[in-house]
């Protein structure tokens, strides 16, 4: 007798959607969810990921959240910003801006330096939205930065300064 759990793709029978976060329903005997204002989103057993169908993003889960895995810097800027504004409206503010590693090659020309004429850069005078930028240790390291995109370091209090709500200067 087969198990019920093998009617369903690798994520159980219903999952959030990534995007609105409403619980959407598996399709039984397939690898598809769908989401009525989404549309399908198929997952892959082999590399635990999800694909939204219609536009080709594909999400990773992490402790109980989805990630996009961004292939273009705006993508993880926008989220980035948007995560920036969230805290703002909690009441805190960012010092540090930590991004996956994996991004390094992706993201690096995209981040502002202080002082581009002097020569190669210091690590430490890479910013974002005018704060200090951090690449994660190795996915072999810290198993998380293989799906996480970036954390933000912060502490209670509104911006200073806050630079970053002027989205794409």
């Amino acid at each position: 007798m087969i198990s019920s759990g093998s009617h369903y793709p690798i994520f159980g029978p219903e999952i959030r959607c990534p995007h609105c976060r409403q619980v959407i329903p598996a399709l039984t005997l397939t690898d598809t969810y769908l989401c009525p204002r989404h549309g399908p989103f198929e997952a892959d057993a082999k590399t635990g990921e999800l694909m939204h169908l219609q536009s080709g993003r594909i999400w990773r889960l992490w402790d109980g959240e989805w990630y996009r895995q961004h292939t273009h810097p705006d993508g993880i800027r926008f989220e980035i910003h948007d995560a920036l504004d969230r805290l703002y409206t909690q009441g805190y503010r960012a010092t540090k801006v930590i991004i996956a590693e994996r991004y390094r090659d992706l993201f690096c020309a995209y981040l502002e330096r202080s002082t581009p004429w002097r020569g190669p850069t210091d690590p430490q005078m890479l910013r974002l939205f005018g704060l200090p930028v951090e690449f994660s240790p190795p996915a072999s390291q810290e198993e998380r930065w293989d799906v996480i995109n970036f954390d933000l370091e912060k502490e209670p209090g509104a911006p200073i300064r806050p630079p970053y709500f002027r989205m794409f200067d």
